[in-house]
């Protein structure tokens, strides 16, 4: 079993970046373009999939969210009244 758990989680990374790199939109993929990560994943698995985390998954961005004033704060809600 533990000859196998190598094989199993190499395996595994590579199905989950492929899977990641197919649903990604290609507006967002960084350095290469989607073909290429599919087929770098594929070829490469192991080395493949981890450079695909490192250098072209899409980043995700922090969305702040906008800040909510109580009403006795908020200049708008004041000046209504």
């Amino acid at each position: 079993m533990l000859r196998v758990l190598p094989i199993l989680l190499s395996l595994g990374l590579t199905i989950y970046a492929l899977l990641n790199c197919a649903q990604s939109d290609q507006e967002k993929i960084r350095n290469l373009p989607k073909w290429a990560w599919l087929v770098l994943i594929i070829v490469f698995q192991l080395v493949g999939s981890i450079a695909w985390f490192i250098a072209g998954k899409p980043r995700q961005l922090r969305t702040r969210r906008p800040r909510i004033l109580p009403p006795d704060d908020n200049p708008d809600f004041l000046g209504s009244l």
